[in-house]
């Protein structure tokens, strides 16, 4: 949504993307908190498996800055057609005898994952629970709990990437008005209340409609915005 409203007000398209993803981090800050703290009160979250992601994913959202501080526009796209694209079809065709494994490996393997989580996601301005309630659900956990320990994760991309976005984008000339660096204060200003309000709705709603049907709404919105960004290639 950030991307067409900066393009519909004239920001240069070598900025739109940079922008839009450097505000959303901002906005999923009281966002990602508010939905952690309703998972949190609904017993959905796994502690053990958020604690060993979240010093990678922190190290993933330092290797996201840097990458889209010196990557071209088309690249993040390209990031975001293929990645989103690739989900969608995991969510779509998902069956629930689709398994990895019954325990979720906590070892290596789970930190290099965290990794990234945390470099992709912040590329994606997404709160990374899409690939960790996507692992999860392949070891064997349910849907709710999978979202749950996901939310945790939010904060963990969301701060130190819009942080980071902040600085990736300080000595870029041209930027539009409220900006502080590719973080424009104006778009967060008005997309955080309602986003702040809604996300204890999003938690209650996620509770409440059968895991199938929640697979496939989140499988059609991660399938849209792949196909803008594929005919915006």
């Amino acid at each position: 949504v950030l991307y067409e409203v900066f393009r519909s007000v004239g920001v240069a398209e070598d900025q739109c993307l940079h922008l839009s993803i450097g505000t959303s981090l901002l906005v999923m800050v009281p966002t990602s908190l508010r939905s952690f703290h309703a998972h949190k009160k609904r017993g959905s979250i796994d502690r053990e498996i958020l604690r060993v992601l979240s010093v990678p994913v922190v190290i993933g959202v330092g290797c996201g800055i840097f990458a889209a501080k010196y990557s071209d526009p088309l690249a993040i796209k390209l990031v975001w057609v293929v990645c989103l694209t690739v989900l969608a079809l995991r969510m779509f065709f998902a069956r629930d005898h689709w398994r990895l494994g019954n325990e979720v490996p906590l070892g290596f393997g789970m930190r290099l994952y965290g990794v990234f989580v945390g470099c992709v996601s912040t590329l994606m301005s997404i709160g990374g629970g899409a690939f960790t309630s996507s692992m999860m659900t392949l070891y064997g956990r349910s849907l709710l709990q999978a979202v749950g320990t996901s939310s945790g994760v939010g904060p963990l991309i969301a701060i130190p990437g819009f942080l980071g976005f902040v600085w990736a984008g300080y000595d870029v000339p041209g930027l539009p008005f409220g900006s502080l660096g590719y973080v424009s204060l104006v778009g967060a200003a008005v997309v955080i209340p309602a986003s702040v309000m809604t996300a204890p709705l999003g938690a209650k709603v996620a509770h409440g409609i059968p895991k199938r049907r929640l697979e496939l709404i989140f499988a059609g919105s991660l399938g849209l915005i792949s196909l803008r960004f594929f005919l915006s290639l």
